[in-house]
C-alpha cells in the first residue's frame, strides 16, 4: 500500500493537493481490489459517481451540486477526464 499511514497525532493542516493526492491514491488503491476481486469497471464507476454526488449534496447542498454538474458535459468534452488508466 502506498498511502500515508493513519495516526491519531495532530498534523499541521494537508495543502488541498496533497489532500486530493493523497485521496485519488486510496481510490486507486481500492478501485485495483474491486476489480481484481471480479467487480465491473463500470458498476464500480457508477457507485462512485453516486457516492461522490452524495457527498456534494450533503456538504453545499442541492442547488449548488446541481449547478457544479451542469458545467461537467463540456469538461468530459474538453478531454479534462480522458486520462490513461491502467485497465485490470
Amino acid at each position: 500500500m502506498n498511502t500515508p499511514e493513519r495516526s491519531t497525532h495532530m498534523r499541521e493542516p494537508v495543502p488541498d493537493h496533497e489532500q486530493k493526492r493523497v485521496a485519488l491514491s486510496y481510490l486507486n488503491e481500492a478501485w485495483a481490489e474491486a476489480r481484481m476481486d471480479g467487480v465491473d469497471g463500470d458498476c464500480l464507476a457508477q457507485a462512485c459517481l453516486f457516492t461522490a454526488l452524495a457527498e456534494f449534496v450533503s456538504t453545499y447542498g442541492e442547488e449548488a451540486a446541481a449547478t457544479f454538474t451542469e458545467g461537467l458535459a463540456g469538461r468530459i468534452r474538453n478531454g479534462e477526464f480522458s486520462v490513461d488508466l491502467p485497465r485490470q
